[in-house]
């Protein structure tokens, strides 16, 4: 029995003081899904406080959206998401952070978050991230006591990504500095360019673009 894949969502709604909503981009889920859901891989998803996440980029035009949306199964299992101190690092062989700009607010200070990623990796797992998502790995720290992104080659939502939506100053942080600052060898494409980053069972994607190749190049690791 393969082990299953464990999902990362925010719980933040709100970006910042703009008043505008804001939750995990509804297309990072649902096009890394349908790659790894059609490759016959089991996925459970996680928010910081549990329960139902609010959702963002809703978009049922997109047909895989639609598709993961009506899919009783998978629609449930996202809205009543397990808290962290549910999770069983052990079960998985992956765990996956998928972006929209909650995430920039609940995923870096979550420590329950950071230890479950690590055990995962240390387990020869993969630690995999898009868009925002990678906010999740900023601090991920090993065994040996280094980050998990030191040295290693990754991607995220840019510094020009971010300004061109104009929520440089409502972040709390900019992802790529954050990154940087831990180590990483940032790599990127111009702006809403599918780019995507495979180091060392690390992987991560730019931007909501990026989504399905993230889930392919997963589903390429998992295969070795």
């Amino acid at each position: 029995m393969q082990k299953k894949i464990l999902f990362v969502v925010t719980s933040h709604d709100k970006k910042g003081n703009t008043g505008e909503n804001t939750g995990y981009y509804l297309g990072e889920v649902s096009h890394p899904w349908e790659v790894l859901h059609k490759a016959g891989y089991e996925i459970d998803f996680v928010s910081p406080k549990g329960g139902k996440p609010p959702v963002d980029g809703f978009d049922l035009e997109d047909p895989v959206n639609k598709e993961f949306w009506e899919n009783e199964e998978y629609k449930n299992k996202i809205d009543h998401s397990m808290k962290p101190s549910q999770v069983k690092a052990n079960d998985y062989s992956t765990i996956f952070y998928a972006g929209g700009h909650g995430a920039m607010w609940d995923f870096a200070d979550n420590t329950q978050l950071a230890l479950i990623a690590s055990k995962i990796y240390e387990n020869g797992g993969i630690v995999a991230g898009v868009c925002h998502g990678p906010a999740g790995l900023v601090n991920i720290k090993l065994n040996n006591g280094k980050y998990l992104v030191d040295g290693k080659k990754i991607n995220a939502f840019t510094n020009e990504e971010e300004a061109e939506v104009k929520l440089t100053d409502i972040v709390p942080f900019l992802l790529e500095d954050q990154l940087k600052e831990r180590g990483a060898k940032f790599e990127k494409s111009g702006l809403w360019q599918n780019h995507v980053v495979s180091d060392q069972r690390v992987i991560t994607g730019q931007n909501p673009q990026s989504a399905k190749s993230v889930g392919e190049a997963i589903l390429k690791e998992l295969k070795k």
